[in-house]
């Protein structure tokens, strides 16, 4: 059986996002990473069955916020990203830089 027209997954964001270096590539990661970001927490949340009411209240922020943060918020202060990782799921925060 022959394949047709098949696309590598970065062969398809370079044609829908373009290049990398280039302004709407540095656009799409920066808010792919925001995407994940929230699905992490979203995911973490879930698994010690929490409510996003419960998450917020230990993470002394209100549901709201953990709403938008699991829906793509672009800005979080590192603090509070701190505060919801520690104290609203008992979590470690891990941080890696590539350059």
């Amino acid at each position: 059986m022959k394949k047709k027209n098949l696309t590598s997954l970065s062969d398809f964001i370079d044609e829908k996002a373009g290049l990398k270096g280039t302004k709407k590539r540095d656009k799409y990661d920066k808010e792919f990473e925001a995407f994940k970001l929230g699905v992490l927490i979203q995911q973490a949340r879930q698994e010690k069955g929490m409510t996003q009411e419960q998450l917020a209240e230990l993470a002394g922020t209100n549901k709201s916020y953990i709403s938008k943060l699991e829906k793509d918020l672009k800005d979080i202060r590192f603090s509070t990203l701190q505060r919801i990782i520690k104290d609203g799921l008992g979590g470690q925060l891990h941080i890696s830089i590539k350059v």
